[in-house]
């Protein structure tokens, strides 16, 4: 049933939350770290666990313990990468990035935010990011977006964020409906304010790379297929280097720990599940 809202309960409830917005703004810092340098840093031999290639159009999925690091690198041109992550406890604990975006009150993930699970949890740490423009709104392509793109029917068959994911979850033992939204990487995506989107291209270039600290046991799974947004019309996804780095225990004061209030609560709930 839909209910309609008068324009007073519709001020009354954007009043609401903006004061709870300004609350937890108040306890924010006043201003996170800004983009990380490239090139991105070397990284010592003996830290790396695993180094992966993702091709244009591919998808790969791995296993990452608590405080290993994942770096997602443009090493040779632009793409767009989507992941998707699961507890490895309990995998019907999974990314969740409505959670994520409300409790940051925030589209705009980048180094120094973190992402939340559906159960209130911290999943991923943003420890480093050369660019700072990824979409959590939009999600990935599927075989209907890809038709519309290139070329009707030919388009439907060239692959997709969706069917890999899908591919994904099964190989996981895991079925279509535990595929949580996904979170695109280096998706210079923007909203206008007449809430339209839009891809603004020059936000991102060949080199930019982020940095993903796991908070707990995951699987992990990435996509490396054109954004539904991506203006270009050829489907030629650069591939895309994924580098498994070993644990390293934060410090004290990590930024994100001690950003927000709900980022300190999440890493509680955390703390409560590892008792």
């Amino acid at each position: 049933m839909h209910i309609r809202r008068s324009p007073e309960e519709i001020a009354a409830n954007r009043a609401r939350y903006e004061e709870h917005q300004k609350k937890g703004l108040e306890f924010a810092p006043k201003a996170l770290p800004g983009k990380s340098v490239k090139p991105a840093p070397a990284i010592a031999a003996d830290r790396i666990i695993h180094r992966e290639v993702i091709p244009g159009g591919w998808h790969w999925t791995t296993r990452v313990k608590t405080g290993e690091t994942l770096r997602v690198a443009l090493d040779e041109g632009l793409s767009t990468v989507s992941l998707v992550a699961w507890s490895a406890a309990d995998p019907s604990e999974r990314l969740n990035l409505p959670d994520t975006v409300k409790v940051q009150w925030t589209t705009a993930l980048a180094m120094g935010r973190v992402i939340f699970s559906d159960m209130g949890k911290v999943m991923f740490s943003i420890t480093g990011d050369s660019c700072g423009t990824h979409d959590c709104l939009m999600g990935g392509s599927t075989a209907a977006s890809n038709a519309r793109k290139y070329a009707g029917a030919n388009g439907a068959s060239l692959r997709n964020t969706r069917d890999n994911f899908v591919l994904a979850a099964t190989k996981a033992g895991l079925d279509k409906r535990d595929i949580p939204a996904a979170l695109a990487l280096f998706a210079p995506v923007r909203v206008d304010a007449e809430g339209r989107f839009s891809w603004v291209a020059d936000m991102v270039s060949a080199g930019d790379y982020v940095e993903l600290r796991a908070e707990m046991d995951m699987t992990v799974a990435f996509s490396n297929c054109p954004h539904p947004l991506d203006p270009s019309p050829v489907y030629a996804p650069s591939p895309v280097t994924i580098t498994r780095i070993a644990a390293s225990l934060p410090a004290a004061d990590d930024l994100c720990r001690t950003a927000t209030a709900e980022a300190v609560r999440g890493f509680e709930n955390n703390a409560l599940a590892a008792l």
